[in-house]
């Protein structure tokens, strides 16, 4: 595959359309299980790992999950809705069942500027999907963005950004460019 984004599949309804959103930005996308192994994911050579949403949540026992280890191959991750529950969880944050769900467009106000967010005006506005929402960060993480919850997260040394909205869809302003 070689210079691709590897797009793990953890169910969502928009999994296909993050594939052509990238392959428009003439990038070769593929999108495999969630369960696949590192040793097939890394055998790939991928520029780049989306961790997509999902209607799981992962404080559920049947959650779909990724080995801790993805973080720590040297790869940018990108995490959208359930991909950003997921990373919280995984290091160290905590996800909690929001007090109600988020659905349909929400503002988004960026906080803290980096990589994911660069051209991309203070506000916007983006699509959400979810009822759970990180409550507590990981250990080095920074929020980057707001819409009542926590939005956004990063870490910038690990090349890591999470966003709890979906860029992939149209109804979010500044998706393609945050893609």
């Amino acid at each position: 595959m070689n210079n691709g984004i590897i797009i793990l599949d953890f169910g969502s309804q928009y999994n296909q359309l993050i594939g052509r959103r990238i392959r428009e930005m003439e990038v070769y996308s593929e999108i495999l299980p969630f369960n696949t192994n590192l040793e097939e994911i890394k055998s790939k050579n991928p520029v780049g790992i989306i961790l997509s949403g999902g209607p799981s949540s992962v404080n559920s026992e049947e959650a779909n999950l990724v080995e801790k280890q993805l973080f720590e191959l040297g790869i940018p991750v990108l995490g959208i809705c359930y991909g950003m529950q997921l990373t919280a969880y995984l290091l160290g944050g905590k996800v909690k069942k929001g007090v109600k769900g988020e659905y349909g467009k929400a503002t988004l106000e960026i906080i803290k500027q980096n990589k994911l967010f660069e051209g991309v005006p203070e506000k916007s506005v983006v699509w959400m999907s979810h009822f759970d929402e990180v409550e507590i960060l990981p250990q080095n993480f920074e929020i980057s963005a707001k819409s009542g919850v926590i939005a956004g997260i990063f870490n910038e040394e690990k090349n890591i950004y999470c966003v709890q909205f979906h860029p992939e869809v149209s109804h979010t302003e500044f998706g393609a460019k945050m893609l």
